[in-house]
């Protein structure tokens, strides 16, 4: 029996009594003595967990005998928190989060793991349920009170460096951190260059026992100056621990690579550098995973070519490049830049399918009805040249636009925001326009039959318009886009799930361990919570654990008002998508298997999942191994990579949204600077009585329209807390409304942009831009 199990087991009994360490060694071990030293191990790393916690006279117990919970600690910029509970052992439900007020929270930190102790709920007059946050009523959670600190979250923290008449401190970057940090003699500081007020430093945390104190720390590293691109790109970089630079074996390792493929890398594969084949991939798309075909067979089917880049014909395993890459986990798209999984010469180069270069690929080759259906799945280690790149919006024009002269003046993405742009179909004659127009109308054809399909049996459309944020050459954000999810991205989107699938029933099939791409059922609660907040909106709904319910949610909230706020808490409703070495299933794809193949160059689970697939072929399909290139995984070390890669894979996850907040900041911010401000149109979400959240329509950015600028009128919230009324006008602002807005004031710490209508932006005292 496993050890841990086998000590949880025991605290679990009714007639446990709380036993010091030594006295529960002896009972875990039993006459078993040689087991006593791992029992203590076991024990110590379990307390260091939060599984067990101590309590007086140093015995030891399970958190809930003690009335203690441990977890992870969120705090809000107003001080207060909510703790995460560690999910209990074996179990498969969520733990409710514990309410934690602000006096309570001790010298805990944002992220923290923590032990609070459970009190009352404190006693006050009870609220309807919060409109905006959608979940239960704050008086009906449990509260608690922090009591240890289990692990800090960190022991670096960026910020900015200001000074008060007596003594500097930082503003920390993160406004969940609401301590100023203090630091001694900052201006006789070791660093170099010497910090002055206003620089992004780095602050390394000394220990913190005493809440009334400020927390200390000393600089370690001047990042630039705040606000400027490149001090606030080093600091996401120190705050998520990425690093643009690799290695030096890693280095050593890829300049030994050609700067091309050569005749010899050919040997073994098929050759498929005749076969028409393009990429589709955003404007700004740094590298180049994926290229398709399509073939008329005899009988009226199709072959469907979707050729991967073949990263593990030169990422070989266990060298210094794979661990490098296994540690990295993932690329994190930054705006504007990208911290890859791999370095530049392969991300970029060598295995990117970049147009008309040869590139090395194993390609998933589908035989598929006029219908969209897979009849036969082949694979091969193949080689490729691209014939073209295109751009969503070039594949869109392809798929729409009959007018060459109409096609032709989609313009290329600008060459410092992309990794190629490809030749400009200016440049092109009729006659390879007219290949690729049919070319991507024929892919497209089967592919809106397979998503048809895919929709009517139960998958979910989860997928929303993007804010996409552009940056100018100096890497200042200059504009701001949306992306529709439109037919180009779903004709991608269908063949690279078709690969992913087949890759996936196959492995399952030949029972072979494997990493699979996993999203659990949500979790009940969860869902009741979210047809809660529906209802605060005026959708009714019936039970939303019958998947015909939410695809009903789904369809209706497309059309709201407020259908992205909608469409993001369901989205928060659900269970995060994870890595796991076991096929359980994605519920919002609706599909009993799935793995992830088709992006090698910035997933190191596909790269996995291609070695994989390689032992297949060798040991299924009876395929010649390629030299040197195979990799046997047990099925512990698959569970440790999936678990690994799962962690990577949400820390840039976050990286990404820290830098989008940031450079919509900078973006609002630049617009105060304008003679002309610009007019937005948005959404109101919600009214307070301190004035109207709003949400900008062409950027999805969120804001505030305080009601000090509302200055034509006294305006009140009415009685079923929808809407503002003038007293005088009655002039009415309600959720839904449509409404235009100037930018007003940007706090760049707070993470806050407030607006003004329009028709009150003559009303202002002055412009006011916080920094």
């Amino acid at each position: 029996m496993n050890l841990r199990k086998r000590i949880l087991d025991l605290l679990r009994q009714p007639d446990y009594l709380p036993a010091t360490r030594d006295e529960l060694v002896a009972k875990v071990a039993g006459k078993k003595k040689s087991l006593a030293g791992e029992a203590a191990e076991e024990i110590e790393s379990m307390l260091a967990s939060g599984q067990l916690v101590r309590i007086k006279k140093n015995r030891l117990c399970l958190p809930v005998d003690a009335d203690l919970v441990s977890g992870k600690i969120i705090f809000r910029q107003s001080g207060a928190a909510i703790l995460i509970p560690d999910p209990p052992p074996d179990s498969t439900e969520s733990p409710e989060a514990v309410r934690i007020r602000a006096e309570d929270t001790w010298v805990a930190m944002h992220g923290d793991r923590v032990v609070a102790r459970y009190s009352d709920p404190p006693q006050r007059q009870r609220h309807p349920r919060n409109k905006r946050g959608g979940g239960r009523d704050d008086d009906s959670a449990r509260h608690a009170r922090v009591i240890r600190i289990l692990e800090r979250a960190r022991d670096t923290i960026t910020g900015t460096l200001e000074k008060s008449r007596l003594f500097h401190y930082v503003i920390p970057d993160d406004p969940r951190i609401i301590q100023d940090i203090y630091v001694q003699n900052a201006p006789r500081s070791k660093v170099r260059p010497r910090p002055k007020v206003g620089d992004k430093v780095v602050v390394k945390l000394h220990e913190w026992k005493q809440r009334h104190i400020n927390p200390e720390g000393e600089i370690v590293e001047i990042l630039g100056k705040t606000h400027e691109p490149g001090a606030e790109l080093k600091a996401i970089f120190r705050k998520f621990n990425l690093d643009p630079e690799f290695p030096e074996a890693v280095v050593k390792e890829v300049a030994a690579f050609p700067d091309s493929v050569r005749r010899k890398d050919l040997t073994g594969r098929l050759d498929l550098r005749k076969v028409f084949t393009l990429t589709i991939d955003p404007d700004d798309a740094k590298d180049f995973d994926d290229a398709l075909s399509i073939e008329p067979l005899a009988g009226g089917n199709f072959r469907v070519g979707i050729h991967i880049a073949d990263v593990s014909a030169y990422v070989n395993p266990d060298s210094p490049l794979d661990k490098e890459a296994k540690k990295r986990g993932n690329s994190t798209y930054l705006v504007g830049t990208v911290i890859p999984m791999l370095p530049h010469k392969l991300s970029n180069g060598l295995c990117s399918l970049v147009e008309n270069e040869d590139r090395l690929t194993k390609s998933a080759l589908l035989t598929v009805t006029p219908q969209g259906k897979v009849i036969e799945a082949e694979y091969a280690n193949s080689v490729i040249r691209s014939s073209k790149r295109l751009t969503y919006r070039q594949a869109h024009a392809f798929l729409k636009e009959n007018d060459f002269r109409a096609i032709r003046r989609v313009p290329l993405p600008p060459a410092h925001q992309t990794g190629s742009t490809g030749r400009s179909l200016e440049d092109l004659d009729d006659v390879e326009l007219r290949r690729i127009q049919d070319t991507v109308r024929q892919l497209w054809v089967i592919a809106s039959k397979v998503r048809e399909k895919r929709m009517n049996t139960g998958a979910l459309d989860l997928d929303m318009p993007e804010t996409k944020i552009f940056v100018d050459e100096e890497g200042y954000a200059d504009r701001l886009e949306i992306i529709e999810y439109d037919e180009s991205h779903q004709l991608i989107e269908e063949f690279m799930l078709m690969a992913n699938e087949a890759v996936a029933a196959d492995l399952t099939r030949a029972r072979m361990p494997a990493i699979y791409r996993v999203h659990e059922e949500p979790d009940g609660k969860k869902l009741v919570e979210y047809r809660e907040f529906l209802a605060d909106h005026g959708i009714r709904t019936g039970d939303l654990t019958n998947r015909k319910e939410i695809k009903k949610v789904l369809q209706t909230i497309k059309t709201h008002p407020q259908g992205h706020i909608l469409r993001i808490q369901f989205l928060r409703s659900l269970r995060q998508a994870k890595y796991l070495a076991a096929p359980k299933g994605h519920y919002g794809l609706n599909k009993k298997n799935y793995t992830h193949f088709t992006s090698p160059i910035r997933r190191y689970s596909d790269l996995v999942v291609h070695r994989l697939l390689e032992t297949f072929l060798v040991k299924h399909r009876g395929e010649k191994p390629l030299p040197g290139k195979n990799r046997h995984y047990t099925q512990g070390e698959l569970n440790s990579v999936a678990e690994h890669l799962s962690v990577t894979e949400q820390n840039s996850t976050e990286a990404e949204r820290e830098h989008v907040k940031q450079k919509l900041l900078e973006f609002f911010e630049r617009e105060m600077d304008k003679p002309e401000k610009t007019r937005f149109p948005a959404i109101i979400t919600d009214v307070k009585n301190h004035g109207m959240f709003i949400e900008l329509k062409d950027s999805q950015a969120f804001g505030l329209i305080h009601i000090s600028t509302m200055r034509d009128d006294h305006y009140q919230i009415n009685a079923d807390g929808n809407a503002l009324i003038g007293r005088r006008t009655k002039r009415k602002y309600e959720n839904g409304q449509q409404v235009e807005v100037v930018t007003e004031r940007v706090d760049r710490f707070k993470r806050q942009i407030d607006f003004r209508l329009v028709e009150h932006q003559n009303d202002r005292p002055g412009k006011g831009k916080k920094r």
